[in-house]
Parts: C-alpha cells; structure tokens; sequence
C-alpha cells in the first residue's frame, strides 16, 4: 500500500489525547475538504509503497504500545485489513476514518469522523471537486456499520466533528437523530483550524455548547504543541 508516512509521536485529538502513538498514515483519500491539514494524503497524494511485513517493521522499531492507522483515508489501502490483523494482537488500534466506506476491521477504537457541509471545497480550485466530495462526504448507513461493528465487537467508538460555526450544531443534531446506539459523550467537537489562533478563536463557544449538550471538546494538542507540521 502506498504509505505517506510513519511516525512516533502524541496523539492529539480525541479519548486518547495525549498518549505516546505510532502513526501510519496512507496515502490517498475519497473526498476533498476544503479545510484538510494533509494535503499530501488527500489533494496531492504522495508516498511510498510498502508491503504489510515493511509496515509492522517500521511500526515495531518504535517502543509504543498504541497505533493509529490514519490517512488520507486508511480503509480505502488496499491490505488496510491484513495490516490491522497483523498489528492487532500486539498493539492498541485506532482507525481514523471519515466513514464513507466500511470494512470490518478488528480496531480497538474506531475514530470516526463524518464530513460536514463545511468541509466542501465550494471554492478552492475553482469547486472543480466540489460535486463528487458533496455526494461522498457523508453516509449515515456507513456510520451506522462502523458502530454496530464496534459495539459487536467490544470495541470503542469516537465521532469527531470539525467545527466552524455555530450553525454546525444543527447539521451534527441532524446527523445523530438518524444513528443508532450513540452516547452524547462519544460525539466530540473539534475547532477547525491548523494554527493556535484559531482554534482559540472558536474554542469559547465551543466549550459553552459542550457544556449545555454533554458533547466532549476535543482539542488539537499536536498543533498547540508543534504546529501544522508533518511527523507530528
């Protein structure tokens, strides 16, 4: 599969901010938002290839005991399901993913991330992409699979929501009165933004609607520690 990256590092978002992780990030992506921080996995794919018993070697060299498995869009690699297998029995797993497409991978936490209408692409590069994100980016029968999968398997779930502005919350409460089997405290609220002054712009009044819904703040500790930069 092609891999853009393999990393050691914190992760910086979600139920696990903050624990030592192993990155492996392929490269490649069905959608195109406006505001992706990973341009070089989504718009201007790069990478390597590299074979599965090259993944777990790198992946191994590295004394973490959590791997996130993370993109672009990691379900679409193909082997995406022979690696989680491999790496399955040693490590905790999170797979990122924006739920557009399932595959019934053994994952410890299933990260999922469904696109809102703000992320697309209605302007950049003339909206040439805009159509076929707008018919992609979200998929309420996906996301049902993926939390039916986790909860018969035992495993953990996350919904991690990029958000911009206030009038977001009504598209995330749309979304949710359509899931099944959801708990308040797995939806969380990220601020958009890949620079510390804006995410501290938004994360006022983020943390007020938190507080009034129940929903998690996430934060995005990766950025406020290093910056937008890749490796970390």
């Amino acid at each position: 599969m092609r891999v853009s990256e393999i990393f050691y590092s914190i992760q910086g978002e979600g139920k696990l901010t903050g624990v030592p992780s192993v990155f492996v990030r392929t490269s490649g992506c069905n959608l195109r938002c406006t505001w992706c921080d990973t341009p070089y996995a989504s718009w201007n794919p790069d990478g390597v290839e590299m074979s599965v018993d090259e993944i777990v070697e790198r992946v191994n060299s590295f004394d973490a005991t959590h791997v996130v498995l993370t993109g672009g869009e990691p379900v679409i690699a193909p082997e995406i399901e022979q690696l989680a297998a491999r790496l399955k029995p040693e490590k905790h797993l999170t797979l990122e993913t924006a739920a557009t497409i399932f595959k019934p991978l053994t994952i410890d936490l299933f990260s999922l991330s469904p696109k809102l209408s703000n992320s697309t692409p209605t302007e950049r590069e003339g909206g040439r992409f805009a159509e076929a994100h707008e018919k992609n980016r979200l998929r309420i029968d996906v996301i049902q699979q993926f939390i039916d999968h986790a909860r018969a398997t035992s495993a953990d779930i996350q919904l991690k929501f990029v958000v911009s502005n206030e009038i977001d919350l009504s598209e995330i409460d749309s979304i949710l009165i359509q899931l099944r089997d959801v708990n308040r405290q797995d939806v969380m609220l990220m601020p958009e933004g890949i620079d510390q002054a804006s995410l501290e712009s938004r994360a006022g009044w983020i943390v007020e609607i938190c507080k009034q819904t129940g929903f998690r703040f996430c934060p995005r500790l990766h950025v406020q520690l290093f910056g937008n930069q890749r490796g970390t």
